[in-house]
Order: C-alpha cells, then structure tokens, then sequence
C-alpha cells in the first residue's frame, strides 16, 4: 500500500471531520448534533448521487460495460452472504450468522461517496452507472440473510418471533427508504438529463457544490456515532474484531477480481471493491431488528459502524486502489 494514498485519502475534509468526531467523544465533548439533522443529511447524500447518478447514465447509455456490471454487483449481494454466514456460523449461531452475514453482502453508501470523493482527489475518472450497481446491492443481502434464517433457524426461534411474510419482507427490502430515494433519484436524474436540460442546470447548485460540505458534516456525526459503538466491540469479542477487519479485505478481493473480469477502468474497479468491501449499518440492522430479535444487535452495529466502516474510509480505499493498481493497470 503506498504511504501517500494513504495520507491524501486521511488528510481530506470529510475524513477529518470523522475523525474530529471521533475525537469529541473520546475528549466527552459535549458536541451534540440534533438528530433529525443527521437524517436529512443522509436523504440529502442519496438524492444528490442519485440524480447526479441519473444524469451520467442517460449520457453513458445502457450498452457496453452497464448491464454485465449491475448484474455482477447483484450477484455480489447474493453471494457475498453465503461466504460470510458459513465463516461466521463457527463461533455464532444462526441468527446472529445471518444478521451479521446480511449486513456484509449489503453496502455503504457513505463508503461509496467517500470513494467516490477520493476517486476525484486523485483525478481518476470513474461512471455514473455505479450508482445503479450502489443502489441495487442493498437489498439481496437482506433476503438471503432472512432466508438463511428460514432455512437453518425455524425450530429455534422465540415463541414472541413475528412471523416472516415474504410478501412483507420483500416489499420492506426492496421499497426501504434509502433504496427508494436512491432509485428515484436516479431515475428523476435520468429523464431529466435525457429531456429537460435547463432542470438539471437548475438543480446543480444543489447537487453539486453543497455535496462537499454536507458530506463533511455527516461524517462529523458518523465519527460520532463510530465512536460510541466501540465499547460494544469488546462483547463481540475477538473473534467478531478479526472477522470486522479481514472481511473487507477478502471481499474487496473478489470485487477487484469480478471488476478485472469485467475489463473495468481503475475507478470504476475501486468503486466495484468498496461495494463489496463495505457494510450496511442503516437498512440491514432496520431489518434485522425488526424480523430476527435472535440476533444481537450490539454485534452487527458495533462491527459494521464501529469497525469496518472506518477501516474502510481511512485504510481500506487507499489500499484498494493500491491492488486496483496491481491488478488493474491503467
């Protein structure tokens, strides 16, 4: 890994600001974001990459490398579940396996745009289809994680349990708000580029010179939040603390090793990795608690936000593109 991806990637705003976070709880600051802003900003995050998203499709097309990618991401989501619940399943049981599993085949979309902002630090060019692929890999992850508890948890399950309804579960997987937002956004984006240009002139200064400062103040509650989830990570215990590091790592193998069958450029291959690489800390434990009660809470949180997630943003995209580079060579 080279030492000055490293530091351009840590000594950027948004970072800084994650870090500042972190600090704040560490030092019990009493800085304190009022929580609905936290939210709105997470709404804000998902209808800017969407739109913009949109915008670099209808420019792009459907032809050529969009369709082979999604579907590859897809898979991804489908696959990546299983890999986790079998290495899991040796120390965890069912549920938590399956709850924890679900929340690693799903994906960050604030990994995603810290890599995104990274990508553009370093003048790499990248594509805006890979929102499509961002905002279709959320929601397999949720069902295979709900099936696996189907299959291998029903006999064991709490008698105050609610009972799955597919009908329901899929509904709430693939209509949960972020996906939602996401892909409407990026469909709004889409014909308004192919069909009404001055609106996109319009919604510019929206989408575009306020993303910077409203991801750093996001993060600036993520390092927060990150912060406070920490202590849970001695209950998961040692095993859960590897499994939160190394996972990513073998994950963002398999994504850079898809993005090179796929004959992907340098950018779009780290965003590739960084799907599979990351972890759902919003939709998936919305999920979870409400459909698998079994499982910890305290175990699929503190590990995704409190670990994976800033390894990945500090370490982990540095160190992705630095195999991109191997691998992939522009």
């Amino acid at each position: 890994m080279e030492t000055n991806l490293v530091l351009q990637n840590v000594l950027t705003p948004p970072v800084l600001f994650f870090f500042l976070g972190i600090v704040a709880v560490v030092l019990r600051s009493d800085l304190e974001i009022p929580a609905p802003l936290p939210k709105l900003f997470s709404l804000y995050l998902l209808l800017a990459i969407g739109f913009k998203g949109g915008m670099e499709l209808e420019s792009s097309g459907l032809g050529g490398q969009v369709l082979p990618t999604v579907g590859s991401a897809i898979i991804m989501s489908l696959v990546i579940p299983l890999i986790c619940f079998v290495i899991l399943r040796l120390k965890l049981d069912v549920f938590n396996s399956a709850a924890i599993a679900a929340a690693y085949g799903s994906i960050s979309a604030v990994t995603f745009i810290t890599a995104e902002s990274f990508l553009e630090s370093q003048n790499i060019p990248f594509d805006g289809f890979m929102v499509a692929a961002l905002a279709l890999m959320e929601s397999p992850a949720i069902i295979v994680g709900l099936i696996l508890v189907k299959i291998a948890g029903t006999k064991n399950r709490r008698p105050d349990s609610r009972p799955m309804k597919w009908r329901t579960i899929l509904r709430e997987s693939v209509l949960n708000g972020s996906v939602y937002l996401l892909l409407g956004s990026l469909l709004i984006g889409f014909l308004t580029a192919a069909h009404n240009p001055s609106g996109v002139e319009k919604m510019q200064p929206f989408t575009g010179k306020l993303f910077y400062g409203a991801e750093c103040f996001f993060l600036l509650d993520m390092g927060i939040v990150a912060a406070q989830r920490l202590p849970g990570l001695r209950k998961a215990g040692s095993f859960l603390i590897f499994f939160a590091v190394l996972i990513p790592l073998f994950n963002a193998l398999l994504g850079i090793a898809v993005a090179k069958a796929l004959v992907l450029g340098p950018g779009n291959a780290l965003l590739f990795a960084v799907l599979c690489a990351s972890a759902s800390y919003l939709a998936v434990p919305a999920a979870m608690r409400m459909t698998v009660p079994e499982a910890k809470a305290s175990y699929y949180i503190s590990t995704t936000l409190g670990l994976t997630f800033p390894f990945n943003i500090v370490i982990g995209i540095p160190l992705y593109m630095g195999l991109v580079n191997t691998f992939i060579p522009s």
